[in-house]
């Protein structure tokens, strides 16, 4: 069966005999776009759930549209779709890339999220612009047979350029704002960093670890990931520590921190 979004959810049945179904928000980094994310999209779809992968406000592709919105939208922008699943969805989780990242903590801690994981969450970044150009070089060498990695490739080189000055000025606002949130974080949460990203500092995936309140997190370094981490060479092990932690029930040893991997 088929959601609005055109991707595959199954329904399962109580014993009362209402429908749910398990639901997964993913959301996406600052001027990117699904396909950021879409290696774990990909995969969850294939087990049949309810996959919502939204493009933010002012992302749809066209430069000046990010003159037009603030950072309120792209917030609003996956606020609106999780209220939707909410409606569904007896289970929810929600992965957020980047500045995408952010935004799922802030939904965490104001809705009923089951699961929280946040990839590459850039709390403390080095240079937004430079975002663009290792993105576009990553996807040039490793991701150009596809029509999809094609256009990303495209879009992140332009953007490199041609992103307003005015919207920097709200990613930092988001990041500014969000960051005070971290503490209300209480849902269960996996935080995964690239090691070798350049352009998130190592310490904001630390920050974040040490300042939510979940009873159950866990943190983990992929040694040899840059900040695109969904499709960087440790993708595999990515998606396997995604997997286990969102269909795996809540770990013992609570608190404690994962070993690094």
């Amino acid at each position: 069966m088929q959601t609005a979004s055109g991707m595959l959810a199954v329904f399962l049945y109580l014993e009362e005999g209402k429908m749910r179904m398990i639901g997964c928000l993913l959301i996406h980094g600052f001027t990117g776009s699904p396909y950021e994310v879409e290696p774990v999209a990909r995969h969850f779809a294939g087990q049949g759930w309810r996959i919502e992968t939204p493009v933010l406000a002012g992302h749809e592709g066209h430069d000046l549209s990010l003159n037009k919105v603030t950072w309120q939208d792209w917030v609003r922008s996956a606020e609106e779709v999780l209220q939707d699943m909410l409606l569904t969805c007896e289970r929810i989780y929600i992965v957020g890339f980047s500045m995408g990242g952010l935004i799922a903590a802030h939904l965490a801690a104001r809705y009923p999220v089951d699961k929280l994981v946040l990839l590459s969450a850039s709390l403390f970044y080095i240079n937004p612009r430079q975002l663009f150009k290792d993105a576009a070089t990553i996807i040039k060498k490793h991701f150009t047979s596809t029509t999809d990695a094609k256009e990303a490739y495209r879009r992140y080189l332009n953007k490199a350029t041609s992103t307003p000055p005015r919207a920097v000025i709200h990613f930092r606002h988001l990041v500014k704002i969000l960051k005070q949130e971290l503490p209300k974080v209480t849902t269960p949460t996996l935080i995964i960093q690239g090691g070798k990203d350049d352009l998130v500092e190592p310490r904001s995936a630390d920050y974040i670890y040490r300042t939510i309140r979940s009873t159950e997190k866990h943190l983990h370094i992929l040694p040899e990931s840059k900040h695109i981490i969904c499709h960087d060479c440790e993708q595999a092990q990515l998606l396997q520590l995604i997997d286990e932690f969102l269909t795996s029930p809540q770990r013992a040893g609570k608190g404690e921190m994962s070993d690094e991997s």
